[in-house]
């Protein structure tokens, strides 16, 4: 059975069911589709992350765009965001092969209408068109793509033209350059802004980052690092660079809707759209006119940014609990303007929370500690089926199942059905379950005053949904 499935942003799934005729096929679905639709240009822009995969699928991914009558413009590596930005200037869509920060035995799909991110109705349309697609024949002969390589050169113009040139100077920044598809661009923008920059561990094969569940080695790795005290702070992302990761000056490092919050006050916003998984310190440190949550999921901020904007509110930006930063609307910068990108975005979180540690002339741990954001903790249960996880969830919204499954942890105050169930707790706590959007999981999220008692809280979460699904519970 095939692997290959829409998750919360983009289609993933092993590379050995994506290489071939399974790319060729939904590239030629998304251009039946949502391309059709989507303006009257007839380029698509294709880029690549850094996996051993990407290439040759990026060039059959060309070769489905000439089949279907379009031009196609290979922008060779680069960040996602910069791919999007592309498009918007040429007016056309656009194709990302990136596996973001899953193994490189993984790859995917990111597909981008002219204005951005595709909607999860485009996603049940590029679905619908893909029975249509003949998958029997052989392919046909490459036709290779135009190249255009100054796409990654314009998307640094965009920051080096609206922030101030001496905006990190001072600072010693490590860039953790692995195998992220900005690790170059990175050091040229940070070192653009005054910042003196050191390069480290590089690497030829690709190495999953992810800015969310770090995986042990790379905390380990980036603590060696700044026990030196020798840096302000390090910095990298995950594969196609649209997730930051930014630690601070004794290697501890910043959550990411931690930096989505510094970035957002930094940037002066209105309106603010996170998703559940989100920490509550956004309602209370952010001072934003308006916060909506929406769910788990790049499109459900997007929607949410639109509304936001019809709703009168004038600078809007959203942000994930992995670092993933949107600019929903452009945003006055000193007497600059930075326009719009609603799309994931690791470079603007990375500059602006730099930025606002030195404008506050702290360092990077003062600041997150003035915020006063508590601690989050989340882990899963794997191997789970959506029918059990989603039965468990189920039994959550009965008010008097709930108030009896959480008595040995606290009262259960407000409740937020809108992915799983996020129920707070007292003394300023939170719990949150839901199911996985790209895995059979289930999901536990917790938040605290302290890691230890946002840890226990997860991993008694997890321990109780478990008793209740397997029938056990007393």
């Amino acid at each position: 059975m095939s692997s290959l499935k829409f998750g919360t942003s983009g289609l993933r799934g092993l590379v050995t069911d994506l290489v071939g005729q399974a790319s060729f096929a939904y590239a030629a679905a998304f251009f039946a589709s949502v391309g059709k639709e989507a303006g009257a240009s007839r380029e698509v822009v294709i880029g690549r992350d850094l996996r051993n995969s990407s290439a040759g699928i990026a060039a059959t991914v060309a070769t489905a765009a000439a089949a279907a009558g379009l031009t196609a413009i290979d922008c060779g590596p680069l960040p996602t965001p910069a791919l999007a930005l592309e498009a918007r200037r040429r007016g056309c869509c656009a194709v990302m092969v990136t596996g973001s920060h899953i193994p490189e035995d993984r790859n995917g799909l990111k597909f981008y209408r002219p204005e951005g991110e595709i909607t999860k109705a485009d996603e049940a349309a590029i679905l619908a068109a893909l029975g249509d697609v003949a998958t029997g024949a052989p392919l046909p002969p490459d036709v290779p793509a135009e190249q255009e390589p100054g796409a990654i050169a314009r998307y640094r113009r965009r920051y080096l033209d609206a922030f101030a040139a001496d905006i990190l100077s001072g600072l010693k920044i490590a860039v953790y350059q692995q195998s992220s598809v900005a690790r170059d661009l990175l050091v040229d923008v940070l070192a653009g802004f005054g910042a003196d920059t050191v390069s480290i561990g590089r690497s030829d094969t690709f190495v999953p980052i992810d800015t969310e569940a770090h995986r042990p080695e790379d905390v380990a790795f980036i603590r060696d690092v700044m026990a030196s005290s020798a840096f302000d702070a390090l910095v990298t992302t995950d594969g196609d660079a649209d997730r930051p990761l930014l630690a601070d000056g004794a290697g501890r490092i910043v959550r990411g809707d931690v930096l989505g919050l510094i970035t957002a006050r930094y940037l002066g916003a209105d309106a603010v759209v996170v998703p559940v998984t989100a920490g509550s310190a956004i309602e209370r440190a952010g001072g934003f006119q308006r916060v909506l949550r929406t769910k788990v999921g790049s499109p459900f901020v997007i929607a949410g940014m639109e509304q936001a904007r019809r709703d009168g509110s004038k600078v809007v930006c959203g942000f994930e609990a992995n670092g993933g930063f949107l600019l929903g609307s452009d945003s006055p910068i000193g007497g600059n303007i930075l326009p719009g990108l609603p799309t994931r975005d690791a470079v603007l979180p990375i500059l602006a929370t730099l930025a606002a540690a030195r404008q506050a002339a702290m360092p990077l741990a003062d600041l997150v500690v003035a915020l006063d954001v508590g601690e989050t903790a989340s882990n899963r249960l794997q191997n789970i089926a959506a029918e059990r996880s989603g039965a468990f969830l189920g039994q959550l919204k009965d008010e008097a199942f709930r108030r009896d499954f959480l008595r040995p942890v606290g009262s259960p105050q407000a409740v937020d059905e809108q992915d799983g169930i996020r129920i707070g707790l007292d003394g300023d706590r939170t719990i949150h379950f839901r199911a996985s959007g790209n895995a059979p999981e289930l999901r536990c999220y917790a938040e605290a005053k302290s890691a230890g008692d946002a840890e226990d809280l997860v991993r008694w979460g997890l321990a109780a949904a478990a008793s209740v699904m397997d029938g056990t519970a007393k």
